[in-house]
């Protein structure tokens, strides 16, 4: 009971008050990848991860070894280490991150597993004009939170916000400027970017017509049924299927999706192939 109570009073107060909170390094025992160890953030309203060897394969079907793969919204790193893992120490993870309490712990996690991934951790957010732009969050810790370019979008992200802004860049620009030569090896992008993924998707649209990678996205709770369908659309325009996916393991729950579908769950990710290579 003490516990109990000990820990509800600690998830109230990162709810509240904003606070640094340390990260701890667990290691996992795989079948395939053998020891890997990851950064689990110490943030009362963040469950600690376990990667698995199912994410890990769940990933490499999309992303294989020696490939270069980027994550949007990074987070700490939950999905930017098992892709990382997928990719290997041949291939390249780029993970994208402006909040700077996550970025810390995502920083952290690039600098394990060092013989067995290859990521690089960018604190930037990744917007279709670049600049400077207010990050928000629904709660004091920032465990989640988004980019808005005014104070009445911020506010529809949450009431705390960070103090300094955080720096916006275009995907496009970025790549051609400083990894033009892995571009060819681009093999897979997951977009999260708590409702902003459409104008990602958007800003990359060049990219994805040439290099056509495979993409994961999440269609956010709060999108009207005009926006998941533009989502929709935005993806499948580029002659890609959808597919909704339970979760990010291996032998997951799949359904191929239609524009009708996109209202069917309240929130959920969807990963989408070209055509040209199913």
């Amino acid at each position: 009971m003490f516990n109990y109570l000990k820990e509800s009073f600690a998830r109230k107060k990162a709810r509240r008050v904003t606070s640094k909170y340390p990260h701890e390094v667990n290691s996992f025992q795989l079948a395939t990848e053998g020891v890997v160890e990851f950064a689990n953030w110490k943030n009362p309203l963040i469950p600690a991860k376990s990667i698995t060897q199912g994410e890990i394969n769940f990933f490499r079907q999309l992303a294989p070894l020696g490939s270069f793969c980027i994550d949007v919204g990074a987070n700490i790193g939950d999905t930017t280490v098992p892709m990382a893992l997928a990719v290997g120490k041949e291939g390249l993870t780029l993970g994208f991150e402006p909040n700077p309490m996550t970025y810390e712990v995502l920083e952290a996690n690039s600098r394990l597993n060092k013989a067995k991934t290859n990521i690089v951790p960018l604190r930037y957010a990744v917007t279709e004009e670049e600049g400077e732009f207010i990050y928000s969050s629904s709660e004091a810790s920032f465990g989640n939170g988004g980019v808005s370019s005014t104070q009445q979008e911020a506010d529809q992200h949450g009431k705390f916000k960070l103090q300094e802004k955080v720096q916006g860049i275009n995907l496009l620009t970025y790549l051609n400027q400083y990894y033009n030569q892995y571009l060819p090896k681009l093999s897979f992008i997951k977009v999260d970017v708590e409702g902003h993924d459409i104008d990602v998707i958007r800003s990359i649209s060049t990219l994805i017509d040439q290099y056509k990678p495979a993409l994961v996205a999440e269609c956010f709770s709060e999108a009207t049924l005009d926006e998941r369908v533009e989502l929709y659309r935005i993806v499948a325009d580029h002659n890609y299927s959808l597919y909704y996916f339970a979760d990010f393991e291996e032998n997951t729950e799949v359904v191929k999706l239609s524009e009708q579908d996109m209202n069917r769950w309240k929130n959920f990710n969807f990963y989408a192939i070209s055509n040209e290579k199913l």
